[in-house]
């Protein structure tokens, strides 16, 4: 299976909705092009920042649609998969891999806490609904409240033929790589999950980052990448300290609301969160923008 596609830099996609909670298709092809553009390597549809925990089957069908339709096969398209019930997970994988998803992202299950038994069957039932498209894991411990072991991981990469990598987003740069090392003989490819540290899991070994900044600095966050592979480790270093302080200041806010605040800042237009989520109070707003500001971007929204 070629997993060469498996790089560079993915944003988890925004979810643009209306007052109504609709989908706002205009401004998610909008966005799409605006990731695009910037630089992008693929799109991951529904991950954590996509509020996939809010969306029904429907709603997710629609936005994956017009996903793909926008993205006309310029970049890939991944499909994040992170119910809980195993026979919801595996009709959402059939569904993206019909509809020309390159990948599927596996997230643990969240609130319960799965024996790694438990969780191998979950995954392998996953993986084996979609034998002809790329799987990979999501390992989200302080989303789930618990982490993928390295021997459950290093178990499933050499056993199921069609899991090819992992989204790592522990912040422990000590657990992305030994991801990559217990695997590297089956070219196991791991993408850092953590905005801060694209630099530090591309010297690991890293192929890439699935990064939620990607969403409103796609041209500065696809710089690090970009610059790293060139054999620039000065200037993507310089590109991930401009980048950090952003980044950080979206902890003042709920999750994951300030994306969208930050998407809206640079005027994508993207709306407010699914409730109960409320967009940041006024004074993180101003926090936000200082940050902007104070990076060299321009504030339009």
């Amino acid at each position: 299976m070629d997993t060469s596609f498996i790089k560079g830099i993915i944003p988890p996609i925004v979810t643009p909705i209306k007052e109504d909670e609709t989908l706002d298709e205009t401004a998610l092809r909008k966005l799409i092009d605006f990731v695009i553009e910037g630089g992008c390597s693929g799109i991951l549809a529904f991950g954590s920042n996509g509020e996939f925990y809010m969306m029904e089957e429907d709603e997710m069908e629609r936005a994956l649609s017009v996903m793909m339709d926008q993205a006309a096969g310029r970049v890939p398209v991944y499909m994040g998969v992170g119910n809980i019930r195993t026979t919801k997970c595996i009709r959402l994988a059939r569904m993206g891999a019909s509809m020309g998803a390159k990948a599927v992202s596996i997230l643990q299950p969240m609130f319960i806490k799965p024996t790694d038994e438990e969780l191998k069957g979950h995954i392998r039932s996953i993986a084996a609904s979609v034998p002809d498209t790329a799987v990979l894991l999501y390992n989200n411990p302080g989303r789930c409240g618990y982490a993928m072991s390295q021997e459950l991981v290093e178990e499933l990469a050499h056993s199921v033929p069609n899991l090819v990598g992992m989204k790592d987003s522990s912040g422990d740069l000590t657990q992305t790589i030994e991801f990559i090392r217990r695997n590297a003989d089956v070219n196991f490819r791991v993408m850092c999950g953590k905005d801060t540290l694209i630099y530090s899991g591309l010297c690991v070994g890293a192929v890439g980052a699935v990064c939620s900044t990607a969403n409103y600095l796609p041209k500065l966050v696809c710089s690090i990448y970009d610059k790293y592979v060139s054999g620039d480790l000065k200037g993507s270093l310089e590109a991930q300290w401009e980048l950090n302080p952003i980044r950080l200041a979206t902890d003042k806010s709920s999750f994951p609301v300030a994306t969208k605040d930050l998407a809206n800042l640079v005027g994508m237009q993207v709306g407010s969160p699914f409730l109960p989520n409320l967009s940041s109070p006024p004074k993180q707003i101003e926090h936000l923008k200082r940050q902007l500001v104070d990076g060299g971007f321009e504030v339009v929204g």
